[in-house]
């Protein structure tokens, strides 16, 4: 056999072994608006949310009113060694201006190989004009900050506040794990 014909069954191999190895990297992110008199409004991509790996299978609403619940679930993309991982932003306005006041961001990465990375999450609140994009991500997974907090998956409960609310956050350690957020005003509890 000739190399090129020895690459090729190889490679026919490798696609058989991944289209019947059951990776299932997906990240679920929900987060319930607790605010009273906040929602979140965001726009549609690239402002929304980056991914880094993966994809968007289902956005999250474009707004999330006070005491409602939005979700979104992020996947790997199929037949790739690479898990599901990203950032996510919402403007938080006041109901009485309709303005931008704050941004609140998730990190979330859910990655492909377990033996050399970790779930690992991250919540914030920003500056309103903060870009959703590679550069938010990288400061989230790889920097520190007093505008987010980070942690790995499994742990315990993130908080963080801003000037107006207080996000809390968790995150289940496992291959398709779970995001909660609940967002609260300072000093009042909505739910």
């Amino acid at each position: 056999a000739t190399d090129a014909a020895v690459g090729a069954e190889a490679a026919a191999v490798g696609r058989a072994v991944a289209e019947n190895t059951l990776t299932h990297r997906q990240c679920f992110i929900e987060i319930m608006n607790g605010c009273c008199n906040n929602y979140f409004k965001s726009f549609p991509p690239p402002n929304r949310w980056y991914v880094y790996s993966g994809s968007c299978a289902s956005p999250f609403p474009p707004t999330v009113p006070s005491n409602a619940l939005g979700s979104a679930l992020f996947i790997k993309t199929p037949h790739t060694a690479c898990g599901s991982v990203g950032v996510v932003t919402y403007d938080l306005l006041h109901d009485d201006d309709d303005q931008p006041s704050e941004k609140i961001a998730v990190m979330f990465s859910n990655p492909y190989d377990f033996n050399l990375f970790s779930n690992w999450y991250a919540v914030g609140i920003f500056d309103k004009s903060k870009q959703c994009d590679y550069d938010l991500y990288s400061e989230m997974y790889y920097g520190s900050s007093e505008s987010f907090i980070r942690g790995q998956a499994g742990g315990e409960v993130l908080s963080h506040t801003g000037q107006r609310v207080s996000i809390l956050a968790t995150m289940s350690d496992a291959n398709q794990p779970i995001v909660k957020v609940v967002l609260r005003e300072r000093n009042i509890n909505c739910l």
